[in-house]
């Protein structure tokens, strides 16, 4: 038979506050709760000694992309009925 008793008998301090804490996982399971997670291939790795070197190469990778995508855009095309400019 359960008893019914609305309060749970315990031996822990009033000061300890269990609901703030978080269960985290260990290993591949590990859920990140603030930041994502990106894992490299060994050989591109190697090429970056910190988190900081691959978000910086990536911002310039961006960076270079998004101003050729400009460029092309604001490049008059040029037809197969034009002839290039040719300096004599």
């Amino acid at each position: 038979m359960k008893k019914d008793n609305s309060e749970i008998e315990d031996d822990l301090r009033s000061e300890y506050d269990l609901k703030s804490l978080k269960v985290r996982k260990f290993g591949s399971e590990r859920k990140s709760f603030s930041q994502t997670t990106v894992r490299l291939e060994p050989d591109v790795a190697k090429v970056f000694p910190n988190a900081e070197a691959v978000n910086e190469a990536l911002r310039f990778l961006i960076r270079v992309t998004q101003e050729n995508q400009v460029n092309e855009l604001t490049q008059k095309p040029q037809t197969l009925l034009e002839k290039p400019n040719e300096s004599t």
